[in-house]
C-alpha cells in the first residue's frame, strides 16, 4: 500500500517512491502509476504528511489545502521535518507574538521553561512507572531497579521547583543539568525494559545508525508535525522558544512544548512495539517501509487515543493543540500554564 492513512483521523502519510498526489473534484487521491490507490475529500483532511522522495504533489492540493486550513509537512525517511506549508492566514494575534518574544526576558519565560521540563520529567516517571508495574509479579528485581529510577526523577522534579531567577538565561545550566541527569536515569530505564529484545545502549539523535534509535527519531519526526501545527494555529511564533536556544531553521518552541509529549505518544508506542516481538530491522541505515508503516499506524492510534485533560476526555492531538492555545493564553495574561501529565 504506497500511502498510510487514516482518514478516520483526518491525517495522511504519503511514504513510497512514485506516488503522486493528485486533486479530482472535491477529494484528494493518491496514484501509483495510473492507479488510483486512495481517495479522501477535502472536508475529511486535517494534516498531510509527505515522508520519503520520489513523491509528486500538485499545486492544486496545495491551493486546496491551503484554502481548507490543511497543513503539509514534508519529512525525510529518518522522521526529520525538513519543510513545512501553511496559510498566510493563520498567522493568529499580533499580539500573542509580541508578548511571547517579551516573555524570554521575565519571568514568564523562566516559569514556561521549568513547566515544559517538569512535564518531561513527571511523564518519564509516569512510563517507567506505567511498564514497571507490569513486571511486580513476574521480575521483581527489575520492578525494584524502575521504581528506584522514578524515586530519583521524582527527587529531580523538586529541584526544580527551587530554581529561580530573573529569566531562562539566569538559570539555563541549572535547567538543563537537571533535565539532562533525569534523561541520563530515564533512558537507563528504558534500557532495562527492553532487555534483549532490541539493540539500545543510549540515546542518540541525529544520525542514529541502530534500529531503536531509528524508531525513536521517525517517530518523533510525527510528533514534531503535529505540535508545530498546533502552534501555528494557536497564534504563536514557533522558532521562538525558551529552554531551546535560538538558531536559524531551528523550531524552539516547537521542540520545547514537544517534551510534555514525547513520552505519552511515541516512547510508550516505540517500547510496546518492541517487546511485542515486532522485528525491527534497517535497510541501508534506514527503517524498513514494513517497519515504518507500522509505526505510523501505532502513532495515530495514540494520537486518536482519548486522555483525560481538565477533568474532560479528548483525544492526544486535541490535548496538544489545547496545550498550545494555553501557552497563547498565559502570554497574554488571561490563564496560568500548566505541563500536560498523562494519567499513568
Amino acid at each position: 500500500m504506497p500511502a498510510e492513512s487514516g482518514s478516520s483521523s483526518g491525517q495522511i502519510i504519503i511514504s513510497d517512491f512514485g506516488a503522486f498526489v493528485g486533486k479530482k473534484s472535491e477529494r484528494l487521491i493518491i496514484k501509483q502509476g495510473k492507479e488510483i490507490i486512495e481517495q479522501v475529500p477535502f472536508h475529511n483532511l486535517q494534516s498531510l504528511i509527505i515522508s520519503g522522495s520520489g513523491i509528486s504533489i500538485s499545486a492544486d492540493v496545495i491551493q486546496e489545502c491551503m484554502e481548507h486550513g490543511i497543513q503539509i509537512d514534508f519529512l525525510t525517511f529518518s522522521g526529520k521535518p525538513y519543510a513545512k506549508l501553511t496559510s498566510p492566514g493563520l498567522s493568529g494575534t499580533v499580539i500573542t507574538r509580541r508578548e511571547q518574544l517579551l516573555a524570554y526576558y521575565e519571568k514568564r519565560g523562566l516559569r514556561l521553561a521549568k513547566a515544559f521540563i517538569e512535564g518531561k520529567l513527571r511523564n518519564q516517571q509516569g512510563l517507567l512507572h506505567y511498564f514497571a508495574r507490569y513486571r511486580k509479579s513476574e521480575n521483581c528485581e527489575t520492578f525494584d531497579v524502575l521504581s528506584n529510577m522514578e524515586n530519583q526523577i521524582a527527587d529531580m522534579v523538586k529541584e526544580l521547583e527551587t530554581i529561580d531567577g530573573k529569566c531562562v538565561d539566569d538559570v539555563r545550566e541549572q535547567l538543563l543539568s537537571v533535565e539532562g541527569r533525569a534523561g541520563a536515569i530515564y533512558w537507563g530505564g528504558i534500557k532495562k525494559l527492553l532487555a534483549s529484545n532490541i539493540e539500545f545502549e543510549t540515546r542518540e539523535h541525529r544520525g542514529a545508525n541502530d534500529p531503536f534509535n531509528s524508531l525513536l527519531n521517525y517517530g518523533y519526526g510525527i510528533l514534531y508535525s503535529t505540535v508545530w501545527g498546533a502552534i501555528v494555529l494557536a497564534g504563536l511564533e514557533p522558532f521562538a522558544g525558551f529552554i531551546h536556544t535560538d538558531r536559524p531553521g531551528k523550531p524552539s518552541l516547537c521542540l520545547d512544548l514537544v517534551e510534555e509529549f514525547r513520552q505519552r505518544v511515541v516512547d510508550r508506542t516505540v517500547v510496546s512495539l518492541v517487546n511485542r516481538g515486532s522485528t525491527i530491522k534497517l535497510q541501508e541505515g534506514l527503517l524498513t517501509d514494513q517497519i515504518r508503516r507500522k509505526l505510523i499506524e501505532n502513532i495515530q492510534e495514540r494520537l486518536e487515543a482519548k486522555e483525560t485533560y481538565r477533568g474532560k476526555q479528548h483525544k492526544l492531538k486535541t490535548i496538544i493543540q489545547l496545550q498550545a492555545r494555553r501557552i497563547a493564553s498565559y502570554l497574554r495574561g488571561e490563564t496560568d500554564y500548566k505541563p500536560f501529565i498523562g494519567r499513568w
